[in-house]
């Protein structure tokens, strides 16, 4: 009898360390490989449509390096664009599929996606995988009911823990599926592109920059670098293949280890596992908190002292607030799809305590423009300084003034992104009356 699975590709474009595809490898003789796009989750109130430009060419560069690859393994990459499930559940049953295959999802509303597929294919028995963290949620040294509260206990519990050696990818895969791809609605148009000047989607992008960085001295010095506000060499980079799943986290920490062998560690090597674990922490408190990680009053249940301006955060977005090194981030950001972590917290400090605006705004609006955006780095960075998630201190202000003089003394920052503005902050009043 033939064994048939469908591989639901997701937060893990890759063939690399890919324990899921692997395991699909071995255990099915037919597979047919789908990636359902973004568009068909729900949209909420906050999201701003559509995704922007940068991070869509990111995304469908992944995809389109993904298709290639699998095409070199004998395999296809279908997608599937509608706003209903009911041609996949109809896919499923025509091709007497048994077996489904996809990586655990931190976001509430993914999960709602294969929720409701694995309601309406009631046969298909379901193969979830750990694809985008360092540990399976078994190997945690505590139940995830008991997620510690906050980034330093978390940490102290897992940062001796060892991590599996990313897998190789595989040799061969099993043999694709052949039916009427326009009966079910599928596509296998991808579009190819390079994603913008610095960031190249694609797996193979990931690993040439992975490999590139860790050849480097870079390493050594992260953590003096790490909070200015450009350069390509002032950060790792690895985030935006990270968040697309075209580099795992096991990958990085090999890469990383391999260069404190080689070169010795310091405290700036031992940086940037110190933010992988920064990254851990939040898919955790992601799976934990559910619905939680997009509610006003976050995992604490207070509510915050903000609410909406129109005017305000339109100019927030467009970077035209008094602010000037809040503007100058904010065009970064609206011309290349990326922001320092400095940047991202300046400008969230800025649109809670500064503007007064509900944080959730700001979150959908990063989640929109991010070549990088992760469901559970965004929305659990966000509540943290909102004063509703995972810091123990509360709500973090961070002096603008203050900032400014830390982070770009010579103004050159601002100048290069034209930051200055003489925009009033308001316009109208709360109610729309001229002020």
């Amino acid at each position: 009898m033939t064994t048939r699975g469908i591989y639901f590709f997701s937060n893990d474009l890759r063939l690399h360390d890919n324990t899921l595809l692997a395991q699909a490898a071995g255990e099915v003789d037919e597979l047919i490989c789908l990636y359902i796009d973004d568009t068909l989750f729900p949209s909420a109130r906050y999201r701003p449509e559509p995704l922007s430009t940068k991070r869509n060419l990111f995304k469908e560069a992944s995809l389109a390096a993904l298709e290639s690859q699998l095409a070199n393994l004998g395999q296809m990459l279908w997608r599937y664009q509608a706003s209903s499930l009911k041609q996949v559940y109809a896919l499923i049953s025509h091709l007497e599929i048994n077996l489904a295959y996809v990586s655990k999802q931190v976001g509430w509303f993914e999960q709602q996606v294969f929720h409701q597929i694995a309601t309406n294919a009631p046969q298909l028995n379901w193969q979830v995988g750990n694809n985008h963290t360092l540990w399976s949620e078994a190997e945690l040294p505590f139940k995830l009911s008991e997620l510690p509260g906050s980034f330093t206990g978390f940490r102290k519990k897992v940062e001796s823990l060892a991590t599996k050696a990313p897998l190789i990818k595989p040799s061969s895969l099993p043999r694709p599926m052949h039916f009427q791809s326009d009966k079910f609605s599928l596509s296998r148009q991808n579009q190819v592109s390079l994603g913008n000047e610095s960031f190249n989607g694609g797996e193979q992008a990931g690993l040439t920059h992975l490999a590139q960085y860790f050849d480097s001295n870079a390493p050594s010095y992260y953590k003096t670098v790490r909070n200015e506000l450009d350069g390509w060499e002032s950060s790792t980079k690895f985030s935006p293949w990270l968040a697309n799943g075209c580099l795992s986290a096991k990958q990085i920490l090999t890469e990383l280890n391999t260069f404190e062998r080689h070169h010795g560690a310091n405290e700036s090597t031992y940086w940037i596992y110190f933010e992988l674990l920064w990254r851990e922490y939040f898919q955790w408190y992601g799976h934990r908190h559910q619905q939680q990680l997009f509610t006003f009053t976050g995992i604490k249940k207070q509510s915050p002292l903000t609410s909406f301006y129109p005017e305000r955060f339109a100019k927030w977005c467009q970077g035209q607030t008094p602010y000037p090194l809040v503007n100058a981030c904010m065009k970064q950001l609206n011309q290349t799809g990326y922001m320092s972590n400095r940047g991202r917290q300046i400008v969230a400090s800025c649109l809670v305590n500064e503007l007064q605006i509900d944080w959730r705004y700001g979150a959908r609006y990063f989640e929109q423009q991010l070549i990088d955006y992760d469901v559970a780095s965004n929305w659990g960075n966000w509540q943290y300084l909102a004063g509703v998630g995972a810091d123990p201190r509360g709500q973090r202000h961070f002096d603008l003034t203050k900032q400014t003089q830390l982070f770009d003394p010579q103004g050159k920052f601002i100048e290069k992104w034209q930051g200055q503005c003489d925009l009033a902050l308001d316009s109208v009043d709360a109610a729309d009356w001229p002020c």
